[in-house]
């Protein structure tokens, strides 16, 4: 990853992590939770696209509530980007 857009991609693959994992869920349990409200993601798309950073808005948003994840905050953005050494102007 490089350039600016690799920050907000690893930004994404950390938010979406975290939150499967304070659930206990896997790509398994995330693809069959994504086909009960009509999406069809297998478990090693979601693994390439998380990993990656990469995938829609759409699909960010229908994983967020599936996982029945809490607001992102903006404090809790910055608090990631400074453990990974990012610093973002106010």
């Amino acid at each position: 990853m490089q350039g600016p857009n690799a920050n907000w991609r690893q930004l994404v693959q950390r938010l979406i992590k975290a939150q499967m994992s304070r659930r206990g869920v896997k790509y398994q349990d995330l693809s069959e939770r994504l086909t009960r409200i009509g999406i069809d993601q297998s478990a090693d798309n979601l693994r390439n696209k998380v990993n990656k950073g990469i995938l829609g808005a759409d699909l960010l948003l229908q994983i967020m509530f599936v996982l029945n994840a809490r607001p992102i905050e903006r404090e809790e953005i910055l608090d990631i980007f400074k453990e990974m050494g990012v610093t973002l102007p106010d």
